[in-house]
């Protein structure tokens, strides 16, 4: 936990210092809703729509960052700096995927707002706490698997294009668990939900995934 702890600062300061990834997803986010707003036509958006919209914006801004996790460790070979380093390489994992759900957190904090202000007819007054622990576990997963995916495509030449190839089918039950929590949240009129089964099955696909990934990540940085 200490290597992991000391990966994971040196993230943060190297983001603070340069400010490549979660001003890119921010940015990326806020345009897509500006570009849902005047395609669709409408000033406010509900349900299934509004749900998808959302998910779907968050989905592809994590694209964004994990492609761009282990940049700073690609650059002048630092990368093999950090495999001969005396820790063991799950620290590696553990602060990469910390540092992706912090970016996604982060990220939330501009998206929410300019989802519900942009498209959102309801509101997100109502849609408080369930949308924060949806939110929460969804990134949970987003960055479990995400850290994994990156390490995988550390040292390739195309990860611009291995990244999206691995990434998106893996999120897919993750993204349709958290749009199908979501949607009665987004509605004028909230229906019954079955938020305690999505919550549930997104914590089961954490839960696994995230031990998948410490089982086999050692081996993902193998020459």
């Amino acid at each position: 936990m200490r290597a992991a702890g000391a990966i994971l600062r040196k993230d943060l300061q190297i983001e603070l210092r340069t400010r490549q990834s979660v001003p890119a997803m921010a940015l990326f986010s806020v345009t897509v809703f500006v570009l849902f707003h005047f395609g669709l036509d409408r000033d406010e958006i509900e349900g299934s729509l509004a749900s998808g919209v959302l998910w779907v914006t968050l989905l592809l801004a994590t694209v964004l960052a994990v492609s761009r996790l282990f940049a700073a460790e690609r650059e002048d070979g630092a990368l093999d700096g950090v495999l001969l380093a005396p820790i063991d390489r799950t620290a590696v994992y553990l602060a990469k995927a910390a540092a992706l759900f912090l970016y996604l957190v982060l990220l939330e904090v501009v998206a929410l707002p300019a989802f519900a202000i942009l498209l959102l007819g309801p509101g997100l007054g109502g849609a408080f706490p369930e949308l924060l622990a949806i939110v929460l576990l969804a990134d949970l997963g987003l960055a479990g698997v995400g850290a994994l995916v990156a390490g995988l495509a550390a040292e390739t030449r195309l990860r611009e294009l291995i990244v999206p190839l691995l990434l998106l089918p893996l999120l897919v039950p993750v993204l349709i668990a958290a749009a199908n929590a979501t949607k009665p949240l987004l509605m004028l009129n909230p229906a019954a939900t079955d938020l305690g089964k999505w919550l549930g099955f997104m914590a089961l696909y954490d839960i696994v995934f995230v031990l998948l990934a410490v089982a086999v990540f050692d081996f993902l940085l193998e020459d």
